[in-house]
């Protein structure tokens, strides 16, 4: 067998793989107050790069404390035109973009009707109707509502079921649903909380989008290099010589796409778990509790302020050392600051997504050959180990491959927040695709859990991960 038909056939085999491998998708309906400001149309235009890595069931517009009497459904179909235009070259590098067509039939919209005013008797909407009709479909996976604005067309939906199905039945569809909103941005959101308290409910509550989880991607941070969402990273990589969608991103208003962490942890990266978000993942970790109404801040919105009635998916404080680049030597060292704080759980990942929403833009107009795609990082051994104190652990991650042919960088680095052991096992980052740990001593069964990070050296830099979870045993 000659040298070229082998490299075709591992060619051939690696696309395969990339286009053919079976993941399942994760599905979403979106709920948003497009025109309020900027931000929504910015996070569409994201949100139609990634149309093939995640099952779009619906796009309703709403309304919310900031635009209170109307709705703008063509606004969103704007957007989708847009997308439309260059999906064609879209599928030049990735399979699975569904057509504007397709998409254009999911554009739906709520009552132009603020809060509680749109719930009740009589107040179903097109919008609400829909979220009931996608629930009802013979499809076991969950449904996750991103929730960009007000909630109401939710809450209408939720009242539907409660008012018109069995108990039994309420129950089924309920446990379908996971809902991430952008804080309340109306009076409907706490309304949900008290009444459905088996409902999976992920939000930073109230109107204080100051202190929220969501708000890190467009934080600027003192002490890191913020450039990535920057006005002029933007323009270049982004609105500029991107084609018809880049165009329809607005410069930003009050701040860039606030909205985007609600679906960023349903791209399938190899680190997102949506159904943990105790795990972390690029939109950010929560963990179960009844937050202190006592030590919440109260915003300016005029959104109902009132004390959480349940447990509920909020935010989660994250310890995080980053890395920096070395000329000489070892290729990149820990940084001397280490942050601490809710919002760590966001940002760690932020310029990891942005390059990887900057490549997917430029595959809207440049060829495969031109573009940039992201690695694959191989595992020889499971996700999940299960080891006693005291036994080695090795970890190889030499079988990974790079669909345009780029060298890679590895780091494996411990992630105690998202398990049960709090300490590190990974005291420093390694640039080996191999590494040896050694199981610490417990005295109960722990969990830890190890993320491989493989980048490659194309324009822009482009991250997949292997989240690797270790039980550890007792002896």
């Amino acid at each position: 067998m000659s040298k070229n038909f082998l490299f075709l056939v591992v060619l051939m085999l690696s696309a395969s793989s990339l286009f053919g491998q079976s993941i399942k998708k994760n599905r979403l309906i979106v709920l948003s107050d497009i025109e309020a400001e900027a931000d929504d149309t910015e996070s569409f235009v994201r949100l139609m790069l990634y149309s093939n890595e995640i099952d779009i069931e619906g796009l309703i517009a709403t309304t919310s404390v900031w635009k209170r009497n109307s709705v703008a459904p063509e606004a969103i179909k704007k957007i989708v035109q847009a997308y439309g235009k260059v999906q064609p070259n879209l599928l030049k590098h990735e399979a699975g973009f569904p057509t504007a067509e397709t998409l254009l039939a999911k554009v739906k919209h709520g009552l132009p009707v603020y809060g509680m005013k749109g719930v009740g008797e009589g107040r179903n909407s097109e919008g609400s109707d829909w979220i009931v009709k996608v629930l009802e479909a013979k499809d076991a996976r969950p449904l996750w509502i991103a929730v960009w604005g007000g909630v109401n067309t939710l809450a209408q939906a939720l009242y539907t079921i409660e008012h018109t199905k069995s108990k039994a039945e309420a129950r089924r569809l309920i446990a379908k649903l996971r809902v991430y909103t952008i804080s309340d941005q109306d009076d409907s959101g706490i309304w949900i909380r008290k009444n459905f308290p088996n409902l999976f409910y992920i939000v930073s509550p109230g109107d204080d989008y100051g202190s929220a989880t969501w708000s890190a991607i467009n934080s600027f941070i003192t002490g890191i290099d913020n450039h990535k969402i920057s006005n002029s990273w933007l323009a270049e990589n982004i609105q500029q010589g991107h084609g018809p969608l880049g165009a329809e991103y607005p410069d930003v208003a009050y701040g860039m796409e606030g909205d985007t962490p609600s679906w960023l942890s349903l791209i399938p990266n190899g680190l997102n778990a949506p159904e943990h978000p105790d795990w972390g993942g690029w939109g950010g970790r929560y963990e179960r509790y009844k937050p202190d109404f006592a030590k919440e801040k109260r915003g300016s919105s005029g959104v109902p302020h009132q004390p959480e009635p349940r447990a509920i998916w909020t935010n989660a404080t994250d310890t995080y050392t980053p890395t920096l680049p070395q000329e000489y030597g070892r290729t990149i060292k820990l940084d001397t600051a280490t942050f601490t704080g809710n919002k760590v759980s966001l940002w760690r990942w932020r310029d990891d997504f942005q390059n990887d929403f900057a490549a997917r833009m430029a595959w809207c107009t440049e060829s495969y050959q031109e573009a940039n795609h992201p690695p694959v990082p191989v595992l020889s051994s499971p996700n999940e180990i299960t080891v006693k104190s005291g036994e080695g652990i090795s970890l190889n991650a030499s079988n990974s491959y790079d669909p345009d042919g780029d060298n890679l960088s590895f780091q494996w680095f411990s992630y105690p927040e998202a398990g049960s052991y709090k300490k590190a096992l990974i005291t420093h980052t390694e640039n080996m695709h191999k590494i040896w740990l050694v199981a610490p001593n417990v005295q109960k069964k722990e969990t830890a859990h190890i993320i491989l990070k493989v980048t490659d050296k194309g324009t822009p830099h482009l991250s997949r991960y292997q989240r690797i979870i270790i039980t550890i045993l007792p002896q």
